[in-house]
């Protein structure tokens, strides 16, 4: 599968953004999708995962509230929705996609990765 993120940006803290990953090649119902960030000097970390069907969710401690992940399996897509954005959350966004029957939350666990996109919060 190849996975294309897009959505990132520039935006104030505070603001929301709406990131997308457009999926094509092999099924996309098949995968687990999962959203990572890495920010500069730091770890590559688990942000947020969805279940197949999309009907399960999981979320980092540090977004949860803020942010929410979902997926739409007409579109081949899925979505991680920012709200509330502090400078902290400034990171290159990475979704991937993973070959498990449920959601996992380590960067091993996933086989394919798109090229991320960026989001800068600034204070």
């Amino acid at each position: 599968v190849q996975l294309q993120a897009s959505g990132g940006g520039l935006v104030q803290a505070g603001g929301s953004l709406r990131l997308s990953c457009a999926a094509s090649g092999r099924t996309f119902i098949s995968y687990v999708m999962g959203w990572f960030r890495q920010a500069p000097g730091k770890e590559r970390e688990f942000v947020a995962g969805i279940s197949r069907s999309g009907l399960t969710t999981d979320h980092a401690d540090s977004v949860k509230g803020r942010f929410t992940i979902s997926r739409d399996n007409a579109k081949n897509t899925v979505y991680l929705r920012m709200n509330s954005l502090k400078p902290d959350d400034t990171a290159v966004y990475y979704c991937a996609a993973s070959d498990s029957a449920r959601i996992v939350t380590t960067k091993g666990q996933y086989g394919y990765w798109g090229q991320g996109t960026l989001v800068t919060v600034s204070s």
